[in-house]
């Protein structure tokens, strides 16, 4: 192999890659490795034994760096999983964040791109692709083509088109409670398969499922979820809108739905490692964003239009201790960089 490079970046789909990184040979993957100090492996879910194969390379080879990434995420924990247990970091890419975008844009450029990230999202090929037109093709198609392709290769996930179905029903109900049981009424399904295609979707990183937050009120809500999306651009695409804000009834939706997201993504960043939830009491009043760490609680509300909510007064009854903060487009940033 090239064994003066500093490093060797190989396709698992290669059969010679895959007939090399199979082998189960430390003399045979010593050689594909030569002298390079960082591997990267794309698609090693196609590689056999690709997990034990490694250990042999990381317990033996202690200078060697390994990147190991891959289209299908089921696939690639399983083969990486109990091998490597221990000896790997798992990296969690979101798409790209405002913490990214903004070491590259200006504050003036910021403000300009807002509305475009609401409605096409940050998947990096859409920040880059110069036209509107062409990033709803390029959205079209990542749906058409690969969005559910990891659901659709486990045994007993054949429907595809519920899978459309039931995120077009999520995609109307961001910042609300879903019940599962009407979810299931609607898609003619059985509750426990509505569920377990839920749960599938946040493991492909499509969706993000938030709980109700409950310490002191018998009136809390606690026992509902609400769903997020990873990419507002999916989002859009699954319900064929692309209209301008100006035209939506649906921004304040957007709204919340891109700061949660973008909270997430800072909070991953920065390890700052904290339990989210939502807030609602059965009476209707609700917050969008609690977060608890520390032994503290921090209350967050999301407003496009920066209206104060009416909750504020109850929440600060319930919880004085805990800080409330109103975050519209004047403060936002801070929030989410």
């Amino acid at each position: 192999m090239e064994g003066e490079k500093d490093y060797l970046l190989v396709n698992g789909e290669d059969i010679y890659v895959e007939d090399y990184l199979s082998s189960r040979s430390l003399d045979k993957l010593k050689n594909f490795v030569g002298n390079t100090k960082l591997l990267v492996i794309d698609e090693a879910q196609k590689i056999p034994d690709i997990g034990a194969n490694l250990k042999l390379l990381v317990d033996h080879l202690p200078d060697l760096a390994i990147v190991s990434t891959g289209s299908s995420v089921f696939d690639l924990a399983r083969q990486m999983g109990e091998p490597l247990t221990g000896r790997k970091k798992v990296l969690h890419l979101f798409p790209l964040s405002q913490m990214e975008l903004g070491a590259l844009e200006t504050a003036s450029q910021t403000k300009a791109n807002l509305e475009c990230r609401l409605i096409f999202g940050s998947y990096p090929e859409v920040v880059l692709l110069p036209s509107d037109r062409e990033r709803e093709e390029y959205l079209q198609e990542l749906i058409r083509d690969y969005l559910f392709k990891d659901i659709l290769a486990m045994d007993g996930v054949k429907k595809s088109k519920k899978l459309v179905q039931l995120l077009q029903l999520i995609a109307f109900q961001i910042g609300k409670e879903v019940s599962y049981s009407e979810l299931a009424t609607q898609l003619g399904m059985s509750k426990s398969t509505v569920e377990k295609y839920l749960d599938l979707l946040e493991q492909v990183f499509v969706l993000v499922n938030i709980r109700g937050f409950s310490r002191n009120l018998r009136s809390e809500v606690t026992k509902t979820s609400r769903y997020y999306f990873y990419d507002l651009g999916i989002r859009n695409t699954l319900i064929n809108n692309f209209n301008p804000l100006s035209i939506r009834n649906d921004t304040g939706t957007l709204w919340e739905n891109y700061l949660v997201m973008e909270r997430l993504k800072k909070q991953h960043y920065q390890n700052i490692y904290s339990n989210n939830y939502f807030w609602r009491t059965y009476d209707q009043k609700e917050i969008d964003w609690v977060e608890e760490r520390e032994g503290g609680l921090s209350a967050y509300e999301f407003k496009w239009s920066g209206k104060k909510t009416q909750a504020l007064k109850l929440w600060h009854k319930t919880y004085p201790d805990a800080p409330f903060t109103l975050i519209d487009r004047e403060n936002y940033l801070p929030f989410i960089t």
